[in-house]
């Protein structure tokens, strides 16, 4: 969805003062859910919250470099920077796809 042309489509037709509001209220929401992102802890995988995290999450724009290391339906590998993730996570007996923050992914490689 490209939401600039959304955005051109429907303000012409939105008078300024709702417009002004719409911005306001849209910030608000994206501040507070990256706010609540900072300190919620990810529920479990299978659990009726995971599906409410992901929607914050997103709504945060929690996603790349901002997403959070520990995930609902994935294990975060913590290692230096220079280590190989496969070789680590299979020096602890795990499969390295399952150790990625990214939940199905394939691990970067290095």
């Amino acid at each position: 969805m490209d939401w600039t042309s959304l955005f051109q489509t429907v303000l012409p037709y939105l008078p300024a003062q709702y417009a002004g509001d719409l911005v306001s209220i849209l910030t608000f929401l994206i501040a507070a859910a990256a706010l609540a992102m900072r300190f919620w802890k990810p529920p479990a995988a299978g659990s009726k919250m995971a599906l409410l995290y992901k929607a914050v999450s997103a709504l945060a724009q929690s996603r790349g470099w901002n997403t959070n290391a520990y995930q609902p339906d994935a294990k975060a590998l913590m290692i230096p920077a220079d280590a190989s993730r496969t070789i680590e996570a299979v020096k602890l007996g795990l499969d390295p796809a399952s150790t990625h923050p990214k939940a199905g992914k394939p691990p970067e490689p290095g």
